[in-house]
């Protein structure tokens, strides 16, 4: 079985990478770095530097390497910054999405798998189902979405198979901490790291359910064996919700470090979000199995080995109209 992994040097997508090593697939990872190290890429996996809106590059990767299976996980996930990069956001979520679709149908690829995000579900009935109609308050969400009904009416025209996944908050390992404007749990170490306060956009009391690594990414690699999961969409991640501020005691008792709070304006983003996991139990026969302390037990321990990691500004603000001071 041959798949090709986009972002596969990324936090989530290199994890899934080493679920599909252990599932004996021929691995080929497209990753531009953006996000991703070429440390996190698997050494049985084989590595291309390139971008998925380089519509030539991907062509000849299909071309060549005749894959049967395409894990979509390439993305820049920066919900709030979104909203000031749509130009970036939709040609790197939306259109680099696109040239990946058109070559899948062209090759035939048994299955498409793509991590979408309960961006899309916006501010609707919790906690937030599968069936639930989408309404995303951020472009990225909006670009998320989009692909989705991509894939559904791709399917419906072309036959093209697919999987859609939604996960959320997604910590662990590999996660990069040194990402300022996107990964709350990885920007709460890299601060403790440098004894720097812990920046909170408002007053912390927004809530989410955290999701570790282990819980998400062997169910999505999975998926591609379970031929009932076809065409279908399934939320996946944690279960329990907690608000922001109780997030900064779990964490600071992790890391074992504590350097304060800092309450800045809050920004535009929804006040709560968690999701039903019960479609996704009943299809794959899996629940969470980590708690928040044990999982941020283990990325604490991973964090402290690497060490913090210089913060950097994204070069091209687009809008720079009510961006975030701690942005600028």
């Amino acid at each position: 079985m041959r798949s090709l992994i986009t972002g596969g040097a990324g936090f989530l997508g290199s994890h899934v990478v080493d679920e599909l090593v252990k599932k004996e697939h021929d691995v080929i990872v497209l990753d531009d770095l953006s996000g991703g190290f070429l440390e996190n890429v698997n050494s049985a996996a084989k590595f291309i530097k390139g971008d998925i809106c380089d519509y030539k590059l991907v062509e000849n990767l299909f071309n060549e390497y005749k894959f049967d299976n395409v894990f979509h996980l390439a993305a820049y996930a920066a919900e709030g910054l979104s909203h000031f990069i749509k130009r970036f956001n939709y040609n790197n979520n939306l259109l680099g999405s696109v040239n990946l679709i058109n070559q899948s149908v062209i090759h035939k690829i048994k299955c498409f798998i793509f991590t979408s995000s309960i961006a899309v579900y916006g501010k609707n009935q919790l906690p937030m189902m599968e069936d639930t109609i989408p309404q995303p308050e951020d472009p990225y969400g909006i670009a998320k979405f989009a692909v989705e009904q991509e894939l559904k009416v791709t399917k419906r025209m072309f036959g093209l198979d697919y999987i859609i996944f939604r996960p959320h908050n997604v910590y662990g390992e590999r996660q990069n901490i040194g990402d300022r404007y996107r990964n709350v749990i990885g920007i709460f170490m890299n601060q403790l790291l440098q004894d720097k306060p812990l920046t909170v956009f408002g007053d912390g009391k927004q809530t989410r359910a955290f999701s570790y690594i282990k819980d998400v990414a062997p169910i999505i690699a999975m998926s591609v064996d379970y031929k009932n999961a076809y065409s279908e969409v399934f939320n996946v991640g944690a279960d329990i919700p907690y608000s922001i501020n109780q997030l900064i005691i779990e964490v600071k008792n992790a890391l074992g470090k504590d350097s304060g709070v800092t309450y800045l304006e809050p920004r535009n983003e929804v006040k709560h979000a968690y999701s039903s996991h019960r479609k996704v139990e009943k299809f794959f026969n899996a629940k969470p199995r980590w708690s928040l302390n044990e999982g941020l037990a283990r990325m604490a321990e991973w964090v402290k080995k690497h060490g913090a990691r210089t913060t950097k500004k994204f070069d091209d603000i687009e809008i720079k109209d009510k961006l975030p001071k701690i942005w600028k």
